[in-house]
């Protein structure tokens, strides 16, 4: 029974018009004591009249085959009615793990990425629906100035 379920709900999901999402950007957004915070930027449109509600963002940061990032950000918010929503998605990297990539690194201080992530929302018949998005670049490591620029900047702001 619940097969036939699951048929028939990517059955309307095939059938209904939903929203859709690229990735815009991916920037180093800040460095931390213990890991390096950078920035994807996410525009979803959203085709339907009335704002739809985001359950939640997850996400898999992957160098190659490895996964360096993954996590979630529950309950982000919603989805414009008729319009355009940009999300800002914050990905995490341990700098451990950033250390373990050291052959990808010394060729040019970047790092060649895939980002996957699922924009999980809640559409009305279909229920809960995942929204995959990819991209794939290159994301800059931090330069020494970006750690002292980024540690002054988030004491200045924490007092």
């Amino acid at each position: 029974m619940a097969g036939l379920l699951e048929k028939a709900k990517d059955f309307m999901a095939s059938a209904v018009k939903t929203p859709e999402a690229t990735v815009t950007d991916v920037d180093l957004k800040g460095v931390r004591f213990d890991h390096v915070e950078y920035l994807a930027k996410v525009a979803v449109d959203n085709p339907y009249p009335t704002p739809i509600p985001i359950m939640e963002i997850s996400y898999n940061l992957k160098s190659g085959a490895r996964v360096i990032a993954h996590g979630t950000i529950p309950d982000p918010g919603s989805l414009k009615a008729n319009g355009k929503t940009d999300l800002d998605v914050i990905v995490k990297v341990a700098h451990t793990v950033l250390v373990s990539l050291v052959v990808d690194i010394s060729k040019d201080w970047d790092i060649d990425y895939e980002l996957e992530i699922g924009l999980i929302i809640d559409l009305p018949i279909i229920g809960s629906f995942t929204i995959p998005i990819t991209s794939k670049g290159e994301i800059k490591l931090p330069t020494l100035s970006d750690v002292f620029f980024s540690s002054k900047e988030s004491n200045e702001t924490e007092e």
